[in-house]
């Protein structure tokens, strides 16, 4: 084997790489914060007595969790804008996306999270005269945290993974700009290596940290 790496292009690509990273990030984070707080409306109605309030949440998690994410992000993209009116940019097709299924998954940890205190902690508490919404904030969320956080760093991380199919919508993350780059100067070996490096290194303290926590939790239980 005779191929020579081209160092030089490896660094001269590496300020488009970063300003794709950036972009990874931007769609990132927001679509962890809207998959949060969505997720934890969701659980609590899918905790709901009321059927109008269950059954549409189940639907909802049902649908995000059994349909390939690939699918919505082209969906929010192409076919939704149908239906609103309104032409999406692909970035804000692609977070509506990502955010929407985190919240999903979410949902289901919450639920989990909550469903695993025992009720004799919702009596003792309702008997003292406290709110469901007191009791939830004061008492059971402070003790399943901690539980659900091993969780919710893996869907940090799976959330992370999945941004790069933005790239399929034109949405300039660090994939799409790895692409790009590949197939300007014919040079997918280095390129393509360096993008899956940079993940690596962006993703990597999120699976150290899942781990110590877990072991840390175990280590308590």
């Amino acid at each position: 084997m005779n191929y020579q790496i081209d160092f030089p292009l490896i660094l001269q690509s590496l300020p488009v790489l970063f300003r794709g990273l950036l972009v990874t990030i931007e769609l990132w984070v927001p679509s962890i914060l809207l998959g949060l707080a969505g997720g934890f409306l969701l659980a609590l109605a899918r905790l709901s007595k009321r059927k109008a309030l269950r059954i549409p949440s189940l639907v909802y998690i049902e649908l995000f969790r059994d349909t390939p994410v690939l699918i919505q992000l082209i969906w929010f993209f192409y076919a939704f804008p149908i239906i609103i009116g309104v032409q999406l940019s692909p970035f804000t097709a692609a977070l509506l996306g990502l955010g929407l299924n985190t919240s999903a998954y979410s949902a289901e940890i919450f639920r989990g999270g909550i469903q695993s205190i025992g009720h004799g902690q919702w009596e003792g508490a309702k008997a003292l005269g406290m709110r469901q919404s007191k009791i939830l904030r004061r008492i059971i969320l402070p003790q399943v945290f901690k539980r659900m956080l091993p969780a919710f760093t893996n869907r940090a991380i799976e959330v992370a993974k999945m941004s790069s199919l933005a790239s399929v919508l034109s949405v300039h993350e660090l994939m799409y700009q790895g692409r790009l780059l590949s197939s300007t100067y014919y040079r997918p070996l280095e390129i393509l290596t360096t993008v899956a490096f940079i993940y690596f290194v962006l993703i990597y303290p999120g699976t150290w940290l899942s781990a110590r926590l877990e072991k840390r939790l175990a280590a308590k239980a």
